[in-house]
Formats: C-alpha cells, sequence, structure tokens
C-alpha cells in the first residue's frame, strides 16, 4: 500500500483539495489511508453505519457526519470488525466512537471527534449517498479522501499517487 503524505499532496495540488478543520483524531491501527468516499448522515443512530459497512467497501472510506454529537456512539469494534471483513480502507466520523483499545489493534483508518461509551439507539433513522457539509469540508459520495497523521484532504477525482514520486 502507498503511502501518502497530505501536505505533498496540497503542494502538488493547491486549491483542487479541500482540507479538513483540525478536528479528528486518529483511532485505528492505520493512520496513513485513503479510498473512495461513500457517504452517510445520521443523529445519534448508527443504523445506517452498519448498514454500509455491511456492503463491500473495497478501496472506499465511509464518511459519517454525526452532528459532532457527543451522546452517543455512531461507531464501535464490532462495525469496525466488519468493515475490515468487507474491504474498507476506513471510516471517518464527525462525531464520536467507543471501544478504543480493541480499534485501535486494527489494521484499518478510523478517525473521530473522540470517544463516548454510550452505544446509539437503533432507529432505522440517517441517510446516505447525499451530499455532507463538516469540519470545513463538502463532500459527496465519489469523491476521494486522503489521511495521514498531519490531516485530512478531498479531492473530487482521485489523485494518481505515484506522480508525486517515491519520496513523499
Amino acid at each position: 500500500m502507498t503511502n501518502i503524505s497530505t501536505p505533498d499532496l496540497c503542494d502538488a495540488y493547491g486549491d483542487k483539495v479541500q482540507v479538513a478543520d483540525p478536528v479528528f483524531r486518529h483511532y485505528g491501527g492505520n493512520d496513513n489511508f485513503h479510498g473512495e468516499i461513500a457517504t452517510v448522515k445520521c443523529f445519534e443512530d448508527n443504523s445506517k453505519v452498519g448498514e454500509s459497512l455491511r456492503t463491500n467497501g473495497e478501496g472506499k472510506v465511509l464518511v459519517v457526519d454525526g452532528g459532532a454529537s457527543p451522546r452517543r456512539s455512531l461507531l464501535g469494534d464490532k462495525l469496525v470488525r466488519m468493515a475490515m471483513d468487507n474491504g474498507w480502507k476506513g471510516i471517518i466520523v464527525y462525531g464520536y466512537i467507543r471501544d478504543l483499545e480493541d480499534i485501535a489493534d486494527m489494521d484499518i483508518g478510523v478517525m473521530a471527534l473522540g470517544s463516548i461509551p454510550r452505544k446509539t439507539e437503533k432507529r432505522g433513522e440517517g441517510r446516505t449517498g447525499i451530499n455532507l457539509q463538516f469540519a470545513g469540508l463538502s463532500v459527496q459520495s465519489g469523491n476521494f479522501i486522503y489521511a495521514d497523521r498531519t490531516g485530512v484532504i478531498v479531492a473530487d477525482e482521485a489523485i494518481k499517487l505515484t506522480d508525486l514520486g517515491d519520496d513523499n
């Protein structure tokens, strides 16, 4: 897998990429990941997150707009394990997650605002495949997201990482 450098991508692509506000923290075992975006918008109900992660996520990153609510966790170790089993490259949650000790050992990118131990209620609410706006980003399914320890950026189209050379 090719490691990416968000600073190098920003240098090479300038205003063609969006840069997320520095609000996300890494929780998964892989802190350098990228892929095509699939979106979920939900509030204190992770039903649609689970539905999405049950699908084939080969080469994709699930981006979840949870409204930044600190009252309920939108992701835990069982869903992260399911994501890994289904080929997802990562999950970025504009909200809170739980089971941090277990998630830290999993070879997948997981980012969120923070953690809270309380699980969500399952009401079947939320929407998938819609445009999202949070943390200074405007993203939609089919965009591409790149994350490393420095930050998170979004591009409208896939970036050819080989064009940046081997020293990125």
